[in-house]
């Protein structure tokens, strides 16, 4: 959901600066799809991450 919030084209109040990831992409990476693959490597860690989270012993607490 973050990423998401991250690539929306904002204009800063007080300056005036355009934060536009797509432009970034293309300016400054020199790649047009880098907004596209940066999403699709998180959605990737994230489901890595639940698989290994699933794989993890069940954590016994004693009750207080």
């Amino acid at each position: 959901e973050w990423v998401m919030e991250r690539q929306v084209v904002k204009t800063d109040k007080d300056s005036g600066i355009v934060n536009d990831a797509n432009r970034y992409a293309i300016e400054t990476v020199g790649n047009p799809a880098y907004p596209l693959e940066l999403f699709q490597r998180v959605i990737t860690v994230s489901l890595e991450t639940m698989k290994i989270v699933r794989g993890l012993p069940k954590l016994d607490l004693p009750d207080s």
